[in-house]
This record gives C-alpha cells, structure tokens and sequence, in this order.
C-alpha cells in the first residue's frame, strides 16, 4: 500500500490525498482518490530502436480517463475523456523506468510553482499495486465541453513522416519554431517571450524530448492564437541518453553559437540572449527571464525532496540540474 504524506497534486506537506487547491485545479473542486480500483497491465512494447534513439515518450502509453463517483476511471465507450493516465512504460530497457510518472510530475511542477508556466494541470496517482502514473487534465476541452482548436508545430511547419522522414518532429531547429510562432500569432512579442522560458527551462531540466510535436498553439475565445500551456515536460536524461536539444538543428545557426559553445558543445546563458536578439524577445523581458533562470531558487529544493521519486533519483535529479544550470553561468573569456 502506498503511503502518502504530501499531495499527490502540488507536493504540499501534510496531505494523505489531493488538497483542496488541488481539487481546485485539476479536478474542478471535486473530490477524487489517488488510488484507483484496479491494476495496469500492459502487453510487451516490441521496439527494435536502439536505446539512443529511443525517446522517453515514444514508449508510453496514454489512457484515456474520466471522473466518476469520486473516483478515476478508464473512459466508457462511446464517452469523451478528459484526463490521460500515462503509466510506467513497459520498455525494459529505460532506466528507472518506474519513476518516469514521478518525474514528470515534479519537472511539470517546478515549471509551474518556481518559474510559473502555464502548464496542463496535472497529479500523481496509483494503481491498487501501488505503482504510479501520471495523470493530466486534458486542456483542449472548453468549459462547457467543446473541443478548442489546436495545431502542434510539426503541422504548422507541415513537416510528417512521408516528407521529412520517420524523425520528421526532431528535425528544424527552436529558431524554426520561432519563426513559425511569429507567423502565426498576433500578439507574438508575448508568446515569444514564454517560447523562450520554456526552452530555458527545458534546457536546464534536461528535457531531451521537446521536439515539434511537444510545442502546441491553441485558438483562445477571442479567435487568436496563444501557446498552449506547457506538456510533457521531463528530465529525460534520468532515462535515456540525451543531447542538449531534441531538434537536431539545436537552438539556432552554428555561425551564431558563443565561444563557450564552440569549445564546450554546450550554450551557456549568452547563447540564450542571442536566440532572444535574434527572435524579438523585448530586451526587458529577455533579461528579466535569463535573471530568473540564473538565480538557484530554493523552492526547486524543497520540491525535489517532497517528490516521489526515490533518495537515489533525488540525488541524481539535482546533480543534473545543477550540472545544466553551471554550464548556463559560464562566459566567454574576454
């Protein structure tokens, strides 16, 4: 049986099931358990890729999920669903495969709580065997049930297996990404300047996933179109052998990389600046983010320790974090 001690949702202290600001938000006020009335048992994933290859998400399954009596259930035929489960994946060859949900749940809640994102809500929750999943409120639903018009970058880049290839979500660079942004938004100065956040913060929690697929725009109530809020957000590294960036065009033009990128194959904060410069990030903005991202905040401790990952992932989490956010401080050599 699992034990609980902070919620499964927010990681406040103090809690044996989903607070109450929890409930709010992810479950619109209800209360819901965080241990459902079944296991999960998932058939043998065949895949022939090579553990570098690989991609985290390309190996977990999605269930679809509703609310029902207090309880979270699979979505009944001929229903619409409105949370996906993600269970452990199945694929033997991940490591520390079985703290995958937990990790999710704690980057997804660094990027909300420290440096306020705007994430799909989203929870812990646990089979009767007590393993856990992540589970995440879908955001593409209005309040009154209608389906919100959404299009990933992959679309609006039109880039699909037939035209570029089995890889086609990893290819392009995050300029390419801002280009696209910036012909699609009206108000794009303001989403340009949460695209950067996001891949500051990406960066320095190691997603080594977020490929074309993973950056979304959604069609507000006014009819415009604003960056959907963040998903899929991991530190990928914990499980598979990543690179700095998943587009293999990495963050912009080599001819633009700093000193310390060419000499270390890694960017640093100034390499960040450039992207922004070169992507119309006001500079009040742009600097005031990279402060923010500069700063080692406390709260990313604290949320750390209260996660669900073991003593030994904790370690390893923080070390990869602070790995990522020295390499970030370091400058050129005048």
């Amino acid at each position: 049986m699992i034990k609980i001690e902070v919620c499964p949702g927010n990681l406040i202290p103090g809690f044996d099931t989903y607070s109450p600001v929890c409930r709010k938000n992810l479950f619109n006020g209800k209360k819901v358990s965080p241990v459902l009335d079944f296991d999960y048992d998932a058939d043998c994933l065949e895949v022939t890729e090579s553990i570098n290859q690989i991609s985290v998400s390309g190996v977990q399954e999605k269930l679809s999920a509703i609310v029902e009596n207090g309880k979270i259930i699979l979505t009944p035929t001929g229903q619409q669903g409105r949370y996906i489960i993600k269970p452990m994946p199945n694929y033997k060859y991940l490591r520390f495969r079985n703290f995958i949900p937990a990790n999710e749940h704690l980057t997804m809640q660094i990027a909300k709580q420290v440096y306020k994102i705007n994430v799909a809500e989203n929870g812990l929750l646990f089979f009767a065997n007590g393993d856990a999943a992540y589970i995440t409120k879908r955001f593409d639903f209005d309040i009154n049930g209608n389906k919100i018009k959404q299009e990933d970058f992959s679309s609006l880049a039109q880039k699909t297996t037939f035209t570029h290839g089995k890889d086609y979500k990893y290819t392009g660079s995050y300029e390419d990404v801002a280009t696209l942004l910036k012909a699609n938004v009206s108000a794009w100065q303001v989403e340009m300047s949460k695209l950067f956040t996001l891949l500051i913060f990406n960066y320095l929690f190691a997603n080594g996933d977020a490929h074309l697929k993973n950056f979304s725009l959604q069609q507000s109530a006014n009819g415009d179109y604003l960056l959907s809020p963040a998903y899929d957000l991991m530190n990928t590294s914990i499980h598979v052998r990543d690179e700095d960036f998943a587009l293999q065009g990495g963050l912009m033009p080599e001819s633009e990389h700093s000193e310390v990128y060419h000499n270390s194959g890694h960017p640093c904060k100034e390499d960040f600046i450039t992207f922004a410069n070169r992507t119309g990030v006001l500079p009040k903005k742009r600097d005031a983010i990279i402060k923010m991202f500069s700063d080692n905040n406390p709260l990313i401790d604290k949320l750390i320790d209260r996660s669900f990952l073991d003593d030994k992932i904790k370690r390893m989490y923080r070390r990869s974090y602070q790995e990522r956010l020295s390499r970030f401080l370091r400058q050129s050599v005048i």
